[in-house]
Parts: structure tokens; sequence; C-alpha cells
């Protein structure tokens, strides 16, 4: 006893520490995903002119998320009669868990991450491939083919997806020689030319693949057959309700931020500004390695969230700006396009590697860097003119009835 007790004694600083972490990823997974529910509904409310959350904690609507999470912990959770009452009960926390432990690898500074693993690119997409045994199991044990037909649907889109997006991460960890994201995020500190995304022309394609199958893993349109409203009501989660309904949707927004992490650390330099310095070496170079390490942390995890929460926004407005998909049209798209694509560039990186000489190699990510610029103030350039355009100018052949009488209110 007094042995168990010493053992206890000298480990709970440990224990102490995790239970730390704990807090602070899942704090973090719980304030994201209310974010990102609000932000969805401003982002919807934009793009498809409705007006969004309003009314509720001021101008812009900020407590109408909180209202309703209020409003889902006090609501009744009913089981349907017909359900497997333990499979039902699990299955939300299976998916919920899956999520979550994706964060435990996922770096958000210069050594802020919970645990650093050398395969943590993999880890994370290994365990959040076990959110769609959750996602089985909702569907299964909810006791209704609707829920059942989802389920199965979203296992089908899940796993195939699954295939390109892990080939198209192994192209960055090809060029870095590693998969532990720390060490990929800090080869990419000295400048936004040396983001992997600007590195070859097959790095940049990759990440556009691998953010294309990462929206279709996390079931977000166009890709959302799995909750098709006009085929399958609302897809597996159908019979849910309360509180494991929303732990279904905290998953869903948890794997939305931890595979834009994902991209973030392999082609968009992590937790870097793009400036030619590291943050934590800058403020250590005169606050001393302690002081150095906290302030530049704080910029960095900062700056890596903005980041995330960025390719989380692009997520939003690619669903709220393209039409879905037929189920078969998804899966020819993973299985036909995505697929032959993300081996085509994972065998062109390593060719480049191989056969391009280093000159060329050294010098060609700041090419690829000023073309990507270049298109930027193109794009940037179109939308003004487009905005500033009268309707028959920007969109020629869509308005060609203005004017003519009788029409729309138009002078007769």
């Amino acid at each position: 006893m007094a042995l168990f007790a010493f053992s206890f004694w000298a480990l709970w600083p440990y224990l102490l520490a995790i239970f730390a972490a704990f807090i602070l990823i899942f704090g973090f997974m719980l304030v994201s995903a209310i974010f990102s529910v609000w932000l969805e509904r401003k982002v919807a409310g934009r793009i498809q002119d409705r007006l969004g959350p309003t009314r509720v904690g001021g101008k812009f609507g900020w407590l109408q998320t909180l209202a309703d999470g209020i409003k889902l912990l006090v609501k009744e959770d009913i089981i349907p009669t017909s359900a497997d009452h333990m499979l039902f009960r699990a299955g939300p926390y299976i998916a919920l868990v899956g999520s979550f432990m994706a964060f435990l690898a996922l770096p958000f500074g210069n050594g802020v991450v919970a645990r650093e693993m050398n395969v943590a690119v993999f880890f994370m997409l290994a365990v959040m491939s076990t959110e769609v045994f959750g996602i089985i199991l909702i569907g299964y044990g909810s006791g209704s083919k609707w829920s059942l037909f989802g389920g199965m649907r979203e296992a089908a889109q899940m796993v195939s997806y699954e295939i390109p997006m892990a080939l198209c991460v192994l192209v960055p960890v090809i060029v870095a020689g590693s998969m532990n994201l720390n060490a990929v995020a800090l080869q990419q500190k000295n400048g936004i030319w040396n983001w992997y995304i600007f590195h070859d022309p097959f790095t940049f394609g990759a990440f556009w693949t691998y953010f294309t199958c990462a929206m279709a893993s996390c079931k977000r349109a166009p890709f959302d057959l799995a909750e098709a409203e006009s085929e399958l009501v609302a897809g597996f989660h159908t019979e849910y309700s309360g509180f494991r309904w929303l732990s279904i949707f905290m998953a869903e927004y948890g794997s939305m931020f931890a595979v834009s992490g994902i991209a973030n650390v392999m082609f968009l330099g992590g937790w870097s500004l793009g400036l030619p310095f590291e943050m934590t070496e800058l403020f250590g170079s005169f606050l001393g390695e302690t002081w150095g390490t906290i302030v530049g942390n704080l910029i960095n995890v900062t700056v890596f969230i903005f980041k995330g929460w960025f390719l989380v926004f692009v997520m939003m407005w690619v669903r709220w700006t393209l039409p879905r998909l037929r189920i078969d049209q998804v899966m020819m798209t993973c299985l036909k396009y995505l697929v032959p694509i993300s081996c085509v560039l994972l065998m062109g990186v390593s060719l480049w590697l191989l056969v391009v000489p280093q000159f060329i190699q050294a010098y060609f990510n700041w090419l690829m860097f000023g073309v990507c610029v270049a298109l930027l103030v193109v794009l940037i350039r179109q939308w003004y003119s487009w905005a500033s355009s009268v309707p028959s100018d920007a969109m020629p052949g869509m308005w060609r009835s203005i004017g003519v009488p009788g029409y729309q209110g138009a002078k007769r």
C-alpha cells in the first residue's frame, strides 16, 4: 500500500499534465465547434442572401449557437423502440473519440503538441478513420432503414476517400523525409516561398486533391450524400436528438479542423507567418529561451488556429455555393479520378526529386510562388471588375430580357 502511494505521488505531476492537456484539447474542440456552427450560419446567410443569426447576442448573433447548445443539453433524449439501446448510445461517442484522438498529435506551435510522434500524420489519419465505426453503429443501432442506408453510404464514402487523401499526404512526406508534423512544419519556417505547396507542381496539385478528399471524408457538400435530406431525411443520424446529436456534430466539426490542420502543416507552413524567421527563435534571441518560447508560441498558436479556421471557412464556402452530387457521382469522382490523380502526383514528386537537377529544385519554389501571386492579383482584379459592373456586363446572356416591355416591372 505504501509502495502504491509513493508511486502515485511520484506520478501525479504527469497525471496532472495529461488531465490539463485533455481539458485544453477538448475545450478547444468544443469552442471550435461553437464558433464553426455560428460561422456556418453566417456564411450560408451571406452567400445565399439570407439573414442568418441576428437577434440573440447582439448585432452578429454571437449567442445563438450557445442558446442552441443549451437547448440540446436539456432537450428530451428519445431512443426509438426498435433501436439497439447499447449501440444507439455508444455510436456518437465512438465517432467523437475518433475525432478527438487526432488532436493528440496535431502541433499548434513549435513543440505545442500533446504527444509528439514520429508517425504523427498517419496516426491522425488512422484515428480519424475510426469515426466510420461510430457512423456504422449509429446507422445500424437506430433500427431505421433510412438511418441504415445513410450509415452504409457514409461508410463507403469515408473509406473510399481515405485512399487518395493518404496518398496525397505522402507527397509532402516524401519531400520532407519525415512524418513528424512538428519537424515538417519547422522545415517550412524560412519564408512563405518555402511552404511545400510551392515546392513543385506535384505538391501544389496534391494540396488541392487532398483538400477535396478531406471535404468528402468530413461529409461536406457537395459530397454530403449520406445526409441528403431529399433522399434519406437526415441520413445516419435521423433518429438522434439532444446531447447525442450534439456529439455527432462535434465530431464532424472537430474532424474538419483536424484535416485542415494536416493540410496546414503539410502544405501551408504550419504556424509560420510566411516571414523568413520562426517566432520562438526571434523572441528567444532577446527575451531568453523560456519567455521567448512562451511569447513566440502564443503567436504561433494564434496563427495556426486562424489558418485552420480559414480552411474550415473555405469548406463552408464550397458547401453553400455548389449543388450536391448524386451518390454514383460521388463514388466515381473518387475511384475514377482522384485515386489515379493522387497516384500520378505521388509518382511525379518521386521522379522530381530523383531526376530534376538540384539548381532547378532550389529556385522553382520562387517561380511557383510568383505565378500564384500573379494569379491571385488577376483574380482579385476580376472580382473587383465584376462587383463594379452592371449585371448585363458581368454576366453576358443572363439578363437579355431586361428592358423588354412587361418583363419584371420594366417600363412599357
